[in-house]
């Protein structure tokens, strides 16, 4: 298993901006899909962006394209998912999550959360209006 650690979650106002961060632990020199995912109560996780080693390769749901943006900085082992015009609807628990290393790059996506191995703790962003 590979440790992942989110942090950058909290609170602000619809239409405000955060970015979450996941440092993963031997990410530099691996090939593999990272992802974010969130789960709001009540409701089942959900893919939110995933990226490919590299940043050649993304993948956003729907809802949050144009205003989500994942990258990742190999040389300090960070993925990154920056949230900008936030709405009360993205307000869940985010949880960065590694793929198992068999992923290709071009089906690497939200939709299957369990070709993902490892995940963090989660980190709480709450929207208010």
């Amino acid at each position: 298993q590979v440790p992942l650690v989110e942090s950058g979650g909290g609170s602000v106002q619809a239409g405000g901006s955060l970015r979450l961060s996941c440092v993963v632990s031997g990410y530099k020199g691996s090939t593999n899909c990272m992802g974010w995912f969130r789960q709001a109560p009540g409701k089942e996780r959900e893919g939110v962006a995933t990226i490919f080693t590299g940043g050649t390769s993304t993948w956003y749901r729907d809802s949050v394209k144009g205003r989500f943006t994942i990258s990742q900085d190999s040389a300090i082992d960070t993925m990154f998912l920056q949230m900008d015009l936030l709405t009360p609807d993205d307000t869940a628990m985010y949880y960065c999550a590694a793929g198992d290393g068999l992923v290709l790059p071009t089906t690497c996506t939200g939709y299957y959360s369990d070709d993902f191995a490892d995940w963090g703790q989660g980190t709480q962003v709450t929207v208010s209006s």
